[in-house]
């Protein structure tokens, strides 16, 4: 066996193992679940709180209300239980952004009635997932889309879009086009080193194209729901966009160079035009080694 041959088997189960880390959430508080409305417009709310997990988008329209992601176990009441205070109206339809516990594990808790819609990739994701089978499929996705699906009419028209592999193979993009907003998911959880869940089809080669496809794509855009920080602009997503294309030169360069993934995670700096991102030593670490494995291939 060759050095060099070893060196992409390693390099390979690396990336595998960073992928498993990816897909297996961290157990939720076990503090009470508050869950609190901020209005990002009229009808339009963003969810959060304390170890609930990813934020949460309400959208009340005519005659119906729609839920973007579910949060964490045991939040699927406590967010029902809040729309209740800001609307008499019923949940109509559930959309997840992706396939995450944190994002998808409160729909078990959504009434049978209420109509679940995936990108196609992220409802096989979740076909794999212990809470569904545990609670005999109640929570799963009734249907799917591709690239792009379009739900009702008029202010209440709701438009889904697939740009690509990034956080996972199956990143929604759901956008509200009367109020010019849309809710990224964790593609876009914050100004950050993405995480790159591997084992539901993530990717570090690919993630900043896929971003610049969602910017180039989604028109009439202010503002954007983020998976898990505050809400940011359409210009937040260019240069998100553009910070991960920079990540991926700059590894691309330090594999050219013959480093290793630790010699390139340690000698990579982030440029000014960047400050202000968080940068995790670990989540570095993973995602050059996973892009190394990526590039091997």
């Amino acid at each position: 066996m060759t050095r060099t041959f070893m060196l992409g088997a390693l390099i390979a189960i690396g990336a595998l193992s960073i992928g498993t880390r990816a897909y297996q959430q961290p157990p939720a508080p076990t503090g009470p679940k508050i869950v609190e409305a901020q209005k990002i417009k009229d009808n339009l709310y963003m969810l959060t709180g304390d170890g609930g997990g990813g934020n949460t988008a309400v959208y009340i329209g005519a005659t119906g209300v729609t839920v973007v992601d579910a949060k964490n176990p045991g939040w699927g009441q406590p967010i029902l239980n809040k729309i209740k205070e800001l609307t008499p109206k019923p949940v109509t339809l559930l959309i997840n952004t992706h396939t995450h516990g944190d994002h998808v594990s409160g729909n078990v808790e959504f009434p049978a009635t209420v109509d679940i819609v995936v990108q196609e990739n992220t409802k096989a994701n979740m076909e794999k997932m212990p809470i569904f089978k545990e609670h005999n499929g109640q929570g799963m996705a009734k249907r799917t889309f591709k690239d792009k699906m379009s739900i009702g009419q008029g202010a209440d028209r709701v438009d889904l879009y697939y740009f690509g592999r990034g956080h996972t193979n199956g990143d929604a993009w759901i956008v509200f086009p009367g109020l010019r907003v849309v809710h990224a998911g964790d593609i876009f959880s914050g100004k950050n080193l993405p995480l790159l869940d591997y084992n539901n089809g993530g990717s570090g080669a690919e993630i900043g194209a896929s971003l610049a496809k969602a910017h180039a794509g989604i028109r009439n855009v202010d503002t954007i729901i983020t998976g898990h920080s505050t809400t940011m602009t359409w210009a937040d997503l260019a240069e998100y966009a553009q910070f991960n294309k920079d990540f991926l030169a700059s590894v691309q360069a330090a594999m050219k160079a013959g480093k290793s993934p630790d010699e390139a995670a340690a000698g990579w700096k982030i440029a000014d035009k960047y400050k202000g991102y968080t940068i995790a030593d670990a989540r570095l670490k993973q995602n050059v080694t996973a892009i190394y494995g990526e590039l091997k291939k």
